[in-house]
């Protein structure tokens, strides 16, 4: 009765591609308000929206199934793009030892498994390797709570590279032999075709993807296109050997991991993934699922279900325990080790789809595995999160500089320190005021000189077009009005007018001739698809600048501001350096610092004594005269407590931070949340990328 109420729909590619965008906007944020993975939500909507349910999607319409195809490399392409090979280069062969006994154990586990309930040694083998791979969902809560160079999580998320890679290759060699193209020599060949072509993608387009991001410079329109053919071009050629596309795909993330580094051109790749083709795959999954065999599977199979969930959580725990007896690792760090290796998703899911549609695996052992992949997104990012306080207590904060960018400069160079120098671009002389403001009271206090540009952009060769001549115009105006408040407050000003192909090049460039030790620049409102995939203003100098660059949204004279909060998140760094940058400010008008910590959920008392001790060591630095008030938290909303905190402070001052996207899905952003209903003044500080 329900699904004849949409029989008014056009049969149409545009209705069902309408239909998933809107899923993918609507259903995760739902879900993870009640505290669920926003992917079970899409799962959940595929089964809705499929043929047990209103019917408006057809899993084997040709649009799903090219949807599906994407979705399934994307994840896996996001899934090599991902891992930090820089970590796995510093504990490369513990991450190896840790990554074969993840890999082995579970292996013989899902194996044994499988022959317990009748399956054959094919079949069986497959079920292991479903279970020797892992997905890092964990990895935002390591990321936040600063143990992200905790030697056992570099060691753990080093694993993945070995346990992907070689899960892949045991689903490529089963289907080969489901196919019925085994043989001893036929498997010679195939390992031999499979570890040349390995040795193709990773080598070839690593260096391929050097040589053109070298030579097209900043274009990034052409080399996001770069990145996603070498992925197109990486699957198909998997298919010419007959393994599956799941496994070019995540060779490919691996080859070009190290061409994108951290550039903007990897979080555009990673954005459109996570908001298109990923969660397409995930409904597309849910499409699949036949719920009266899903519930009778539950039912009549339930023992394969529960062998294979608690295997699997057996079995990561005793690969873990393998590594504290090899390495000589704490009980918190083996939990944590395990507690992050236990997810299922990305590798799982599309090794467990190839399987199902080749049929190599049966409904029973398909639907047992989507029950392992909501136990354990949920099981694994909860444990990290209760030992996580734990391996922190263990941890003392880093013995790092605290200096800022431009100290640390001067204390490396040799003779005369350099001179202290801050780019103002000026552009709309309503907030030019007091940017200059901000500015000089910076160079005042480091004795230094301010440089304010103005940039007219123009790509044409002809100096004399109208448009340019009046942007030049303009921007004497403006450089005008700039150096006549830094000669009022007795500051070295020093104009400086720039022709250039677009504002952020001109910026980045004269911040480096001149050599600038911070720009400090207005805030922009633009938004938008087209800033998202290719980037504003704002995103292209702080991934290109030499220095720091802090972006200030100033709603009042700088010099009336007399409480700066500093929402402080986890203890690295950067965000010491984030803390020294606002007691420098405070330092300039006589204001206090207010060091914030919002602790989500409930934590041990304990951990919140050790956490203020250690703020209070942050804002008592031995370089900073300000007194920093510490203030904790706890809030499941931490957008919320931070912007009702942020109510009683004259300036909040934020850290750039990058989102990353794990097992392909977003990470909320709470920075963007807060920048977006936070009506005060605000600055965003970013330090150099590298």
């Amino acid at each position: 009765m329900i699904p004849q109420l949409f029989q008014w729909l056009p049969d149409s590619p545009i209705v069902e591609f309408t239909i998933l965008l809107l899923v993918s906007l609507t259903i995760p944020p739902w879900f993870e308000r009640l505290k669920l993975p926003g992917l079970v939500g899409l799962l959940v909507a595929g089964v809705v929206l499929g043929s047990h349910g209103l019917q408006l999607l057809d899993p084997d319409s040709e649009t799903m199934k090219l949807f599906s195809d994407i979705g399934k490399i994307y994840l896996m392409f996001v899934a090599g793009l991902e891992i930090d090979l820089v970590q796995f280069q510093h504990q490369k062969n513990r991450s190896l030892g840790f990554g074969f006994a993840t890999f082995a154990v579970p292996l013989i586990t899902g194996t044994l498994i499988g022959f317990a309930f009748g399956f054959g040694p094919n079949a069986a083998i497959l079920i292991g390797s479903l279970l020797a791979s892992h997905t890092l969902l964990g990895y935002p809560i390591v990321q936040r709570l600063g143990l992200v160079d905790v030697e056992s999580v570099i060691v753990t998320i080093g694993a993945t590279i070995f346990t992907d890679i070689s899960a892949l290759f045991v689903l490529a060699i089963c289907v080969s032999i489901h196919a019925g193209e085994f043989s001893g020599w036929g498997f010679v060949v195939q390992l031999g075709t499979l570890a040349a072509y390995s040795a193709f993608v990773l080598l070839g387009f690593d260096r391929l993807g050097k040589i053109y991001f070298r030579r097209t410079g900043n274009n990034e329109g052409n080399q996001f296109l770069f990145v996603l053919l070498v992925l197109f071009v990486a699957s198909v050629g998997a298919k010419l050997i007959e393994v599956d596309m799941i496994v070019g795909a995540f060779l490919a993330g691996l080859a070009i991991n190290d061409v994108v580094g951290t550039s903007p051109v990897k979080e555009k790749v990673e954005f459109l993934g996570s908001v298109l083709f990923i969660p397409f795959f995930f409904v597309a999954m849910g499409l699949l699922l036949n719920v009266p065999v899903f519930i009778s599977t539950l039912s009549t199979s339930f023992g394969l279900t529960i062998a294979i969930v608690l295997g699997l959580i057996g079995s990561k725990f005793l690969a873990a325990w393998i590594a504290q007896f090899l390495y000589g690792y704490s009980w918190a760090e083996t939990a944590m080790m395990w507690s992050l290796s236990i997810p299922q998703v990305a590798a799982t899911l599309a090794a467990a789809l190839v399987g199902f549609e080749v049929g190599l695996l049966s409904e029973a052992v398909f639907n047992s595995i989507i029950v392992l992949m909501l136990v354990t997104s949920i099981v694994g990012p909860m444990m990290t999160q209760r030992v996580a306080p734990r391996l922190l207590a263990a941890r003392s904060l880093p013995a790092v500089s605290e200096s800022l960018w431009w100290e640390n400069r001067r204390e490396n160079l040799p003779g005369e320190p350099a001179p202290f120098t801050v780019v103002v671009p000026v552009s709309n002389p309503h907030t030019e005021r007091y940017l200059m403001a901000m500015a000089v009271l910076l160079a005042r206090h480091e004795k230094g000189a301010i440089v304010p540009l103005s940039v007219a952009t123009h790509a044409q060769i002809h100096m004399d077009e109208p448009e340019l001549q009046q942007a030049l115009k303009h921007g004497r105006m403006l450089l005008q009005q700039a150096v006549r408040v830094g000669e009022a407050a007795k500051v070295q000003t020093t104009p400086a007018l720039r022709i250039d192909a677009d504002v952020a090049t001109g910026i980045i460039r004269t911040a480096c001739e001149r050599d600038a030790s911070l720009i400090v620049m207005g805030w922009s409102e633009e938004t938008g698809l087209r800033t998202r995939l290719f980037g504003n203003l704002i995103d292209s100098v702080f991934w290109s600048s030499h220095c720091p660059v802090a972006v200030m949204r100033l709603l009042a004279d700088p010099v009336a501001m007399k409480q700066i909060l500093v929402p402080v998140k986890n203890l690295t760094p950067q965000t010491m350096r984030t803390v020294r940058f606002a007691q420098l400010l405070a330092d300039t008008n006589g204001a206090r610092v207010i060091l914030l910590h919002v602790c989500e959920g409930s934590a041990p008392p304990e951990h919140l004594e050790m956490l203020k001790s250690e703020l209070v060591n942050m804002g008592a630095g031995d370089r900073s005269p300000v007194r920093s008030d510490i203030r904790i938290v706890s809030s499941d909303d931490v957008a919320a407590a931070i912007l009702s905190e942020a109510e009683m402070a004259d300036l909040v001052v934020l850290r750039s931070q990058r989102r990353r996207t794990v097992g392909g899905l977003e990470v909320s952003n709470i920075t963007s949340q807060i920048i977006g209903e936070l009506r005060g003044s605000i600055v965003l500080f970013g330090e150099p990328q590298t």
